[in-house]
């Protein structure tokens, strides 16, 4: 009997130790991944493949949870707060990463102090482009800007979006005074753009490509660089007058502050290999997006230097939200 009562003794020590073990090993359960723009977008549909290919590697279930509202600050502030066990990470846009704490006056989270960096995952350049019948080139509309101060209307999707930041950095290189005209959204801005109610808008490009293409809406300039593999023939805004001009639209992985180190590196290592396979090129490019890639550290970075970039041009202009 004592044989027996040692033997039961030892064996559920060994259970308890493997319990232990499967538990000490990331992941052991589900991982979420928080998009905090609705389903649909462009943001949503890369973190569903994203999503994927984390279930496939890490033999875990990894969900998409959409969690909208306030310029992306909802989601941004569920993740800032989760406990940072490895199982909640933000699929992130520059936005609740970054430039919200430049115009929010109140914040429940700090995108800068809050948040592990994981991975940038793409970017992409945003459009510069003309009504039917409008400017030819973007030295044309600078041209006429600064004989007829604010007499150019440019349209956004919205104030403090990327479109609108952009539109303001446009003033400041270009040393001109346009009026912007702040839209919710990309649908009403290119369709009142098509209908030749506005004279430009500034908006992620994607949308506008198929236009350009047909020759219903005029490209003035990208706003990167270097050129776009979606319009190779329409010239980035430095070499057509704006040295130093360079705006893009971006995606980055996010943890919450504190992570375990091996549950980042494991998702950075995952999503780099993403990026790099076939099935993650083909999907980014046709969202219009560079696939970019690199390590923790290496997102961080680029992260502080969007905020030393926009810091002093959102607070000049004085965009609040």
């Amino acid at each position: 009997m004592r044989r027996l009562l040692q033997l039961c003794a030892a064996l559920c020590l060994s259970l308890s130790c493997v319990a232990a073990l499967a538990q000490d090993h990331w992941p052991s359960r589900t991982v979420t991944l928080v998009v905090p723009f609705p389903a649909g977008g462009n943001a949503d549909i890369i973190a569903r493949e994203i999503a994927q290919a984390l279930q496939e590697k890490l033999g875990q279930t990894v969900i998409v949870e959409n969690r909208s509202g306030a310029g992306g600050n909802i989601g941004g502030a569920f993740v800032a707060k989760a406990k940072p066990d490895g199982y909640t990470f933000l699929f992130a846009t520059p936005a609740p990463a970054a430039l919200n704490k430049l115009m929010y006056a109140s914040m429940q989270y700090d995108p800068a102090q809050d948040f592990a960096p994981v991975v940038l995952v793409s970017k992409s350049p945003l459009i510069v482009v003309a009504k039917p019948g409008g400017f030819k080139t973007l030295k044309e509309l600078l041209d006429f800007a600064k004989a007829n101060p604010g007499k150019v209307n440019i349209g956004h999707p919205g104030k403090g979006t990327l479109g609108h930041i952009t539109t303001v950095f446009l003033q400041k290189l270009g040393n001109v005074r346009v009026t912007d005209v702040p839209y919710r959204g990309t649908a009403p801005l290119m369709t009142d753009l098509l209908g030749g109610h506005i004279d430009v808008a500034i908006d992620f490009m994607t949308t506008y490509v198929p236009l350009v293409k047909e020759n219903k809406l005029n490209a003035l300039a990208v706003t990167t660089t270097t050129p776009s593999f979606q319009l190779p023939a329409v010239p980035t805004a430095t070499s057509v007058g704006l040295p130093g001009f360079d705006a893009s639209a971006w995606y980055a992985v996010l943890a919450p502050k504190d992570a375990p180190k091996e549950a980042v590196d494991k998702v950075n290592a995952v999503v780099n290999a993403w990026l790099k396979s076939e099935t993650g090129q083909k999907s980014l490019r046709q969202n219009g997006m560079d696939a970019i890639g690199g390590s923790p550290a290496d997102l961080k970075a680029f992260i502080d230097n969007e905020l030393t970039k926009w810091a002093p041009l959102i607070k000049d202009a004085n965009i609040r939200l």
